[in-house]
């Protein structure tokens, strides 16, 4: 009976330590899956309100392409990285 136990825990090709190693995976998985629905949930609010809204629209370009007006100067400042 202890030669079948041991075998069966530790030889055995779904022994124990793969069958944990599976599960962990398994939430990583489903944590990632969370994560990238929430992300995705973000993403199509952002493009509702970008195609509805004309003022979202303009902000949303000058935030992350840098563009601007004709009569404007544009400044970008970096902050500065602590070493």
């Amino acid at each position: 009976m202890l030669l079948f136990l041991v075998w069966m825990l530790f030889f055995d090709p779904k022994d124990w330590g793969l069958i944990m190693e599976r599960r962990q995976k398994l939430e990583n998985l489903q944590e990632s899956e969370t994560h990238l629905t929430n992300l995705i949930k973000e993403t199509k609010e952002e493009l509702n309100l970008l195609k509805t809204n004309a003022q979202t629209l303009e902000q949303y370009a000058r935030e992350q392409y840098y563009m601007k007006k004709d009569n404007e100067d544009l400044y970008i400042v970096n902050p500065a990285t602590n070493k």
